[in-house]
């Protein structure tokens, strides 16, 4: 259940909260007022697409925050799937939205920042929205499926299907790329046997490539490289008499002859030790560098040939080394499927068929409980509109078999016949906006179950009709509120009469700026609203009379 909308800078409201209720909650007000605002903002909570100038002139952004309580099982499994449930109190929920004049949205569930679909995705399990334009999903054959479905309850089944048709849809484009023309896939063999004998003979190792080039760098500069390690040698050997060693050796020597005469020469000694040893081992590097320049067999050619190849495999299939094994593994794979093409077409065919034979098993199952469910929702609809003064109306379903889709192998038609003796027709060519309005109102009654949203808002059903249509259309609104939050916007007094909390939503001007405010009404407040609805501005003591009998008798029906 929606329990408070706070909205701050959306259009001409500056600020405003509004405490909803549980039952049959009305918003009236003039034409203009700021209605439509209030459904904008709703809309906004729910995840639908908003824009930058709903934001109130003169401020920089837009605030929305709603506050919901008692929330379906369906709406805390969708927040903990998000990671947005309320551990303290899983079936309350927080949602905000800010929106800013640069066009970016900050939504936070539980205080937990999402992005925009997340909030679609946790909508359509808290509140469903129907207006005007939503009546014209009658024109949409689509929508009429979606009605017999949900009245059949084929959801469990159509889900199997759907599953069954998309392996089939997956299998037929298998087919379809293995069907090919023998000449193209002969062809296809001989490219495949080429790139992986090509990628086997060049036997690219990991890191080669680098490798190689570091290689390049030192066979460019082998003669320098060799010049200057022998030179290093030379200079830290010597001769017997002349080298580096040698004259550490004769250093040390030296000074341990004075050793018993200066204490402090074994210490000099000591580190001159260390400096030999260090020596010593620079010269084994150095000549073991020296052995390995000696002994590489590779040539400046050899070096710039192998890296040209590696470079090239690289390019062609790469370009990391990954890239190249696993264009040689998909292409090994390929090569065998279609060097056992016969074998493959075989097994494709006979899964083919199997998943064929499946989804029109299923699509028949599906089509049988169309077929029987449609009967009863017709007649279940007929009784709603019946008593919404539309008893003449009859409805019928129109079902053709098509070829297997991913709603099954039915096109459905909801047709109606105006008046009797008519031939049911389709909706587009019948139906005005105010028998819309009641067969969709119709439609939504006969398909609330427990399953549908807590909160239900009916923004201007009422449409298009007056007199006794009105007052049973809110009849039929308060009879949906015993299951269900219901929020409607209306200009019928005869709706609005019926609420259990009555909101109106009023425009100010001042200091030559537009304010919208939305305030709950007390019983007087009530019939003076009522009043203004029957008579408009000029408000009499009759219109106030009928105001009061109006309350009176719905506060009766309660």
């Amino acid at each position: 259940m929606l329990d408070t909308l706070y909205i701050e800078n959306i259009a001409v409201i500056e600020k405003t909260s509004i405490d909803f209720t549980e039952g049959f909650n009305v918003l009236t007000g003039e034409t203009g007022a700021g209605k439509s605002i209030v459904i904008d903002s709703i809309n906004a909570i729910l995840g639908n697409r908003t824009s930058k100038e709903l934001i109130r002139t003169g401020a920089k952004k837009a605030f929305v925050s709603a506050q919901f309580s008692d929330v379906s099982e369906k709406t805390v499994k969708t927040l903990e799937k998000l990671g947005c449930k309320n551990e303290d109190e899983p079936r309350s929920l927080v949602i905000t939205r800010e929106i800013s004049a640069s066009g970016k949205n900050l939504c936070r569930v539980n205080c937990v920042p999402v992005p925009v679909s997340v909030l679609k995705e946790i909508g359509v399990t808290l509140v469903d929205i129907h207006g005007q334009m939503m009546s014209y999903e009658l024109m949409n054959g689509e929508k009429h499926r979606e009605y017999i479905d949900d009245y059949s309850n084929t959801a469990l089944l159509l889900k199997e299907y759907r599953q069954v048709f998309r392996q089939l849809k997956d299998c037929k484009h298998r087919l379809d790329k293995a069907e090919t023309d023998d000449n193209e896939r002969e062809s296809r063999i001989d490219i495949l046997k080429y790139q992986i004998n090509e990628i086997e003979q060049a036997d690219v190792k990991d890191g080669e490539l680098d490798e190689l080039k570091e290689q390049r760098i030192i066979c460019r500069n082998k003669e320098k490289i060799t010049g200057a390690l022998a030179y290093a040698h030379a200079q830290l050997c010597g001769d017997e008499e002349n080298g580096v060693l040698m004259s550490l050796q004769n250093a040390m020597q030296s000074l341990e002859q004075i050793s018993n005469l200066l204490p402090e020469s074994e210490k000099i000694v000591e580190r001159l030790d260390n400096v030999y040893y260090e020596i010593d081992d620079c010269i084994d590097l150095i000549s073991s560098q020296i052995s390995d320049r000696e002994g590489d067999e590779l040539s400046l050619e050899e070096v710039e040939n192998r890296l040209d190849l590696v470079m090239r495999i690289t390019k062609k299939y790469g370009p990391e080394y990954s890239d190249i094994q696993g264009f040689l593994e998909n292409g090994k794979k390929e090569l065998d499927s279609l060097l056992s093409y016969e074998e493959n077409m075989e097994a494709l065919l006979d899964e083919y068929n199997d998943l064929a034979n499946r989804a029109l098993e299923l699509a028949n199952e599906i089509s049988q409980l169309r077929k029987a469910g449609a009967q009863e929702f017709t007649a279940a609809v007929e009784a709603q509109l019946a008593f919404l003064d539309m008893p003449n109306v009859r409805l019928a379903v129109n079902i053709e078999k098509t070829k297997l889709t991913e709603n099954g192998i039915d096109k459905i038609e909801l047709l109606i016949s105006a008046n009797p003796g008519e031939e049911p027709k389709p909706m587009s060519k019948i139906a005005s906006g105010g028998e819309l309005s009641r067969i969709m109102l119709s439609i939504n009654s006969v398909l609330t179950d427990s399953d549908s949203a807590s909160t239900m808002i009916f923004d201007e059903v009422d449409a298009g009709i007056s007199g006794s249509a009105s007052q049973k259309v809110g009849r039929k609104l308060k009879d949906v509120a015993n299951g269900h939050q219901v929020i409607c916007v209306t200009h019928q007094a005869q709706i609005a009469a019926l609420a259990d909390t009555h909101f109106l939503i009023k425009k100010n001007v001042k200091d030559g700026k537009t304010f919208t405010e939305v305030r709950k009404l007390s019983f007087e407040q009530r019939k003076e609203e009522l009043a203004r609805i029957i008579d408009g501005l000029n408000i009499t003591e009759i219109s106030l009379r009928h105001a009061e009998e109006m309350l009176g008798g719905a506060k009766q029906r309660n």
